[in-house]
């Protein structure tokens, strides 16, 4: 299997190694992945070779591009790839049983964004309001679960993953574009988008100092918002976890969704949800 590629662009001074990510040694000295105990018939792991990272990539493609439209721009044939993978971690969980990758996250840290040149959040929204805490930022993007395994557990393991990854490496912040379909009962429309920004924008807003605004807004102004639309499950997830809003939504033509631009700290985390995914 072919190891991970190393980014070519010169560092920047950094506090935590690429490689050291996930290292963790147990008495025999022998690595281990972060994981959670399995529920069914999955495990999670992280991705460490590139092989591992095409699955995931094919997994996204089957999600955004065959089921939800999507038009994307890849190198590979029916894989979702784009400039940003070479830079992140990648978080796979898989069907014990066929080792199918059945659902993912990538994960963006501080460091890698620094070799980057950015986040991939900042393509649709500017993040000024953010700069103060971009070393405490952890970006989580191109999250996805295969349709056969959408029952809760798939996205509860990832999150244990992601929660323990964070505590480990020092990090308490996470940022992400949580999607919301243009197309509702049908209709391609910013109907629903709007709906849930309306509720949202009064109950679950960062302080104003920490706002961003998008680089192309959804015209949310456009919609009538009387209808109550409930957000997708994985915001409610998040809002449940404690996540707020950020801002008002941008309009992302080639997924045709609306992006709504979510943060969420683990000192926020529900004591219940802290018990289960950190053991306290």
């Amino acid at each position: 299997m072919k190891e991970l590629p190393t980014p070519t662009i010169d560092l920047s001074p950094a506090s935590i190694p690429r490689g050291s990510l996930h290292q963790r040694t147990n008495a025999t000295n022998t690595p281990s992945v972060a994981s959670l105990p399995e529920r069914g018939q999955i495990s999670v792991s992280w991705a460490r070779h590139l092989d591992e990272v095409r699955a995931a990539q094919k997994l996204r493609y089957s999600i955004f591009v065959d089921e939800m439209g999507a038009r994307i721009n890849s190198p590979i044939a029916e894989h979702d790839i784009d400039s940003f993978d070479d830079y992140c971690e990648h978080l796979i969980v898989r069907d014990q049983v066929s080792n199918e990758v059945v659902g993912t996250y990538r994960v963006l840290t501080p460091v890698q964004a620094k070799r980057m040149g950015g986040n991939y959040t900042e393509t649709e929204f500017d993040l000024t309001g953010l700069h103060d805490i971009q070393d405490r930022m952890v970006e989580l993007g191109r999250s996805c679960v295969h349709p056969n395994y959408r029952q809760g557990s798939v996205i509860l393991a990832l999150w244990g993953a992601l929660a323990e990854f964070m505590v480990r490496n020092q990090l308490d912040i996470m940022i992400g574009c949580a999607s919301i379909p243009m197309l509702h009962n049908g209709v391609v429309s910013g109907q629903a988008a709007a709906s849930i920004w309306s509720q949202l924008k009064e109950t679950h807003m960062v302080p104003p100092d920490q706002q961003v605004k998008p680089r192309l807004a959804l015209p949310v102004e456009q919609f009538t918002t009387l209808q109550h639309i409930e957000p997708p499950a994985l915001i409610r997830g998040y809002l449940k976890l404690g996540a707020k809003v950020l801002g008002a939504p941008a309009w992302d033509p080639d997924f045709n969704t609306a992006d709504l631009p979510m943060l969420m700290r683990i000192c926020d985390l529900p004591s219940r949800y802290r018990k289960h995914f950190l053991g306290h």
